[in-house]
């Protein structure tokens, strides 16, 4: 095994057992991750494993909320081609398993998927719940390289890939530092289904084999062209108590120092279209009383999504603070223009085609790293607009809600974009399929000689 591993092995582990006991603690006092610190340690029920009946069982590890998404939409196109296999959905964050539970409830497939939380990347850990929970492939969505989880699962027997592959420009810039560690992790990945050319590049360059990689699409282009139903629409409308007239300004995805930036903007906005509703979507709903305070030092009164689900609360506001988890793609429904965080403050932007695929036009800031696909796809059709600054937001802003004729062409040319994709879910799909078929070949193979 080689040296850069071993060291990473036995590192990873001596820092484990040293900061496990403060953290449970912690747990312990506060409840906070209690429910899941057991699974987090490998640990399942006994009965998990031996319910999971189907075959083949497929593992797919999905972080949070947006890895989610693109899983969903990776295991429609599974069950549509094995119908009887089993699907075992691990997330990281309580976000992650909260939004997949709900999502799941929605889906006709929601029989053959079991969610849980993934293991730590520690190698006891790793092995406990690999031999627990047994699956034929271990399947990693987007950036997730974790070497004991992935080097043991390849060491039983198991196959490995990674899926709706995306290595950003700041992740290869770590990755590289420690490219003789992740050079001999990707040695044990059997395939790499990349999102975009620029993502097959970078994770070659960090060590992954020609021979393995694959270029198919983004998976969540096709969940959020499934998921654009016009009833959310008028579903949304009433829960805001807006009017077909009522201009309606989304900053969604909003990081630290952006929301001092947007409603100064907010407040120029007003000056021309006083009836403008602003929704807040802050990326990190706990930040949620900081921003409320942070409204009203600004001279603006505000409410809670969470307080409109009261039927006797109707939103009476001029801005509204999303508290809730997992609901913001189909807010955008509602939007006359949307601002994605994360690309004023230099954060690597968030996914502007969750805005896109409604028609809707989508700022952004300069920086979008990590969203680097869907910007240049947008870029290419016109359906995206970039701002270096909250002045260019404000100006383009005001044009667009003073010529909504032009919004609706840029809106229809950003939808345009992301239909031009569908279908990438189907081919990640197939590589998985393919993967699992070899591997039942090869085994039949073996017993019939």
């Amino acid at each position: 095994m080689h040296i850069a591993y071993l060291s990473y092995k036995y590192l990873s582990s001596a820092f484990f057992l040293l900061l496990f006991p403060p953290f449970w603690l912690y747990s312990y006092i506060t409840g906070r991750h209690r429910k899941s610190i057991s699974q987090r340690l490998g640990i399942y029920p006994d009965n998990l494993g031996n319910n999971i009946t189907g075959s083949p069982r497929i593992w797919i590890h999905a972080v949070s909320v947006g890895e989610v998404s693109a899983a969903v939409a990776i295991i429609e196109s599974l069950a549509s081609l094995m119908p009887d296999c089993s699907i075992i959905l691990s997330t990281t964050t309580r976000h992650g398993q909260d939004f997949a539970t709900t999502r799941l409830r929605a889906c006709k497939f929601r029989s053959m998927v079991t969610p849980i939380f993934a293991p730590f990347d520690f190698i006891l850990s790793a092995r406990k719940a690999l031999s627990t929970l047994k699956p034929d492939i271990l399947v990693c969505l987007e950036t997730e390289i974790w070497p004991n989880w992935l080097v043991e699962a390849h060491r039983t027997g198991i196959k490995t890939a990674i899926i709706n592959g995306r290595i950003s420009v700041r992740s290869v810039n770590r990755y590289l530092k420690i490219r003789p560690l992740i050079k001999e992790t990707l040695k044990h990945v059997d395939a790499f289904s990349m999102i975009h050319d620029a993502d097959a590049r970078r994770i070659r360059e960090i060590g992954a084999s020609q021979d393995r990689i694959v270029v198919n699409g983004n998976a969540k282009y096709d969940l959020l062209l499934n998921t654009t139903d016009e009833t959310l629409k008028a579903k949304y409308m009433a829960l805001y108590n807006l009017n077909g007239d009522d201009p309606v300004f989304i900053a969604g995805s909003t990081r630290s120092s952006e929301e001092e930036i947007i409603l100064d903007v907010y407040r120029r906005i007003i000056q021309s279209f006083p009836k403008t509703v602003l929704i807040l979507a802050p990326r990190h709903v706990e930040r949620t009383r900081q921003i409320e305070a942070l409204v009203k030092k600004h001279g603006f009164s505000c409410q809670l999504r969470s307080d409109l689900d009261n039927k006797d609360r109707l939103r009476t506001a001029p801005v509204v603070i999303m508290d809730t988890i997992g609901e913001l793609q189909a807010v955008y429904s509602i939007a006359s223009i949307v601002f994605c965080g994360g690309s004023l403050a230099p954060l690597g932007g968030q996914n502007i085609l969750e805005a896109a695929v409604w028609g809707k036009p989508v700022l952004y800031g300069p920086s979008m790293d990590d969203f680097l696909d869907a910007k240049d796809l947008l870029d290419k059709t016109g359906g995206g607009i970039q701002v270096k600054d909250g002045n260019e937001l404000t100006e383009k802003a005001l044009y667009y809600f003073t010529n909504p004729h032009q919004a609706d062409i840029i809106g229809h040319q950003a939808r345009n974009a992301v239909m031009s994709h569908r279908g990438a879910a189907d081919k990640h799909a197939l590589v998985i399929y393919r993967l699992l078929k070899e591997t039942f070949e090869k085994n039949s193979d073996r017993i019939t000689g």
